[in-house]
């Protein structure tokens, strides 16, 4: 038990060293430039010129931002970068491992406690299916501290992801393109 605490606490050191980090570095990873060349066409088709536009791209959602929001309630970065359908699968999830663990720690006791009451001078050993049962439900207890912490691992990742993909363009406008030497080659397909 208290290897799982030892665990716990670096878990959220290390959440809380990259969240810090994550803030001094969120004026970096926001703003990002993409030089493009290319070619105005008017309505009847004669190339007007060349001319190098630059377009700048700010991130809609910032992805340590989500992580620290997860960090803080699992589910509230997904929230964030607007993931609704994931909120109750994530809260699901944890409210049933929460009574998997609590559950199996009742059990656990009231069998440790009955193993301790069947050992007596006659019997050191005591009960041997009483000492079964204690050790399954503390294993299966155990296993659900597992599962939580996975699914909290989960969660942080899937924030982070969600926030950067949030300005991905998913439209039925579909540019292939190259870039050579100053050239765009680009083919352009439309559903």
């Amino acid at each position: 038990m208290k290897i799982f605490h030892s665990a716990i606490f670096v878990l959220f050191g290390v959440i809380f060293l990259f969240i810090n980090r994550a803030d001094a570095q969120i004026k970096t990873d926001k703003i990002s430039f993409y030089d493009l060349k290319e070619k105005v066409i008017s309505k009847n088709d004669t190339l007007k010129s060349n001319q190098e536009t630059k377009q700048l791209f700010i991130m809609k959602k910032q992805p340590w931002r989500a992580v620290a929001y997860s960090a803080i309630l699992p589910g509230a970065g997904q929230f964030y970068s607007e993931s609704y359908w994931k909120v109750p699968i994530i809260l699901g999830l944890g409210g049933y491992f929460v009574y998997g663990i609590i559950n199996n720690n009742n059990q656990y006791i009231d069998y440790r406690d009955q193993y301790q009451n069947s050992q007596t001078t006659e019997n050191p050993n005591g009960n041997q299916q009483l000492l079964n049962l204690r050790e399954f439900y503390r294993d299966q207890r155990d296993n659900f501290y597992i599962y939580s912490a996975i699914l909290y691992l989960a969660n942080l990742i899937d924030a982070y992801v969600d926030a950067q993909l949030y300005d991905f363009n998913v439209s039925d406008k579909i540019n292939f393109g190259l870039l050579k030497k100053n050239r765009l080659i680009g083919i352009e397909y439309n559903f």
